[in-house]
């Protein structure tokens, strides 16, 4: 009887400490690191962080091929921003819904806006019923809240704010629907064929489409024009104050784009996702003098996005050698006819720029100005009279404008007399 009493002894002592401990810490830290992270000694969430960074750049490499590249996403383009030359498309005009990546046209329309002195950084925007009612990504701006500009401006940029697209839109034009108007209107300036909005923030409703390229147009747009929304869109993390009937509270924004975070040439632009329009990025990045955009429509998920992202600016960075005229000849002065002045004073518009990917010798590039034909007063400055055509290995790469500097009249009839005889005279 004893020894029995001794073994089930010895067994309650074994399972005490045990049970004690699930008393006293009910709530246990639980591993979320697999097998292979332990062993890589993976410790905290930062190193966990630069493994998925490292995983996703690793798969974006294996997603190059030897004939080029493969995007699992069903739509996409990659365009060399300062020639806005496309380097690689697949179904890039098949019209999706954009989500977020709508504000990016949103964005320029603001900064449009700025530079015509109609609104200013430091300029308070109140929040109507209307801002405050949207859903989606916010930044729970309340009616009657008022925010600069800029703060409203990082809104957007970082955090995708639905509220804040509304009360800019408001703010310039008085309403969402005239501003979704000179967005459209904007659209078709910059030759995108195949869009039309609906709404300035990018939620999801029928007709509100647009295409891969049309994205890449106004991206390259916002980024050449405005290049000051890099100052907006890279920020990673930062704080606005709402101030409100309620008080005074800290908003932490944080930015959507993990690119500016997992890839070390990111430079922007916008990302957006809802349940029609799937992951979408118009991504952009810079690496020495090349500046690139990508853009995703419809891939699976943010992983996915952010992977073809990446391997499509690889592939870019790797593939593109850019030639950028540094410095234009001077031109002679061109003859015209029947002008008070013999001749025109004229220029090339500006520097010529091109993005080769075939691995050609871009020091054999040659120009040729060509000027037009029979050239007659008047003219004004400004005027096309020709064009300096670029070539390379004899093909035509290019061409800038060759423009009148200054307006020449056209001669008169009494001063056609009057030189006429002057010139009898002499």
């Amino acid at each position: 009887m004893k020894s029995i009493m001794a073994v089930l002894l010895s067994a309650l002592l074994c399972v005490q400490p045990v049970y004690a401990m699930t008393v006293q810490e009910p709530i246990m830290y639980t591993d979320t690191r697999d097998e292979s992270d332990a062993q890589k000694g993976i410790d905290t969430q930062e190193e966990r962080d630069v493994q998925e960074e490292q995983n996703i750049q690793d798969e974006a490499a294996e997603g190059e091929t030897v004939s080029g590249i493969e995007v699992s996403a069903p739509s996409a383009i990659l365009m060399e921003s300062s020639t806005g030359q496309v380097i690689y498309e697949k179904d890039a005009d098949t019209p999706r819904p954009p989500a977020s990546v709508t504000k990016v046209m949103t964005l320029l329309l603001i900064f449009d806006a700025l530079e015509e002195g109609k609104i200013h950084l430091e300029d308070e925007v109140t929040t109507s019923e209307y801002a405050a009612s949207m859903g989606g990504s916010q930044v729970f701006l309340e009616p009657g809240e008022v925010q600069t500009v800029d703060t409203l401006i990082k809104c957007i940029s970082v955090a995708s704010a639905n509220d804040a697209c509304v009360a800019m839109a408001e703010h310039i034009c008085g309403n969402e629907a005239e501003f979704v108007a000179q967005m459209n209107q904007r659209a078709e300036d910059l030759g995108m064929k195949n869009t039309h909005f609906e709404n300035c923030n990018g939620l999801d409703v029928d007709g509100h489409l647009t295409t891969a390229r049309d994205i890449a147009l106004m991206s390259r747009e916002l980024i050449t024009t405005y290049p000051q929304i890099h100052d907006y869109c890279t920020i990673w993390m930062e704080n606005i104050t709402h101030t409100t009937k309620k008080g005074t509270s800290e908003f932490g924004l944080t930015n959507t784009n993990k690119l500016i975070r997992q890839y070390e040439y990111a430079t922007g632009l916008k990302t957006g996702s809802t349940s029609k329009a799937k992951f979408c990025v118009s991504a952009t990045a810079k690496k020495d003098d090349i500046e690139l955009i990508a853009v995703i429509m419809a891939a699976e998920d943010s992983k996915a996005r952010v992977r073809d992202a990446i391997t499509l600016c690889n592939y870019g960075f790797g593939k593109c050698n850019k030639y950028q005229e540094e410095k234009i000849k001077a031109l002679e002065p061109v003859e015209i006819k029947r002008g008070v002045e013999k001749t025109v004073n004229a220029a090339q518009k500006e520097s010529f720029a091109y993005v080769d990917t075939t691995g050609a010798d871009l020091k054999t590039i040659e120009r040729k100005v060509t000027l037009e034909k029979d050239i007659k007063a008047p003219i004004k400055k400004g005027d096309k009279i020709g064009a300096a055509k670029y070539y390379l290995n004899g093909t035509e790469i290019g061409s800038v404008d060759i423009l009148a500097t200054e307006s020449v009249e056209e001669v008169s009839y009494r001063s056609a007399i009057e030189d006429a005889a002057e010139e009898f005279l002499l």
